[in-house]
């Protein structure tokens, strides 16, 4: 797949609620492309993440 392609995935991951699995998907497009816009979209999910569920979620 491409960057492209494990950006949108994640992105569908995303809108279902699907935390972890958009993060994944998000950081298999950034090893394809670091200047993919999953950069942006990950921290974004990490922020929430670290902010809401400070006990599930450890960076």
């Amino acid at each position: 797949m491409t960057a492209e392609e494990w950006y949108e995935q994640g992105n569908a991951h995303r809108k279902q609620s699907q935390w972890h699995e958009a993060i994944n998907c998000y950081i298999k497009a950034i090893e394809l492309d670091p200047d993919s816009p999953a950069v942006e979209a990950k921290q974004m999910l990490d922020d929430i993440m670290a902010f809401y569920c400070k006990d599930m979620y450890n960076p």
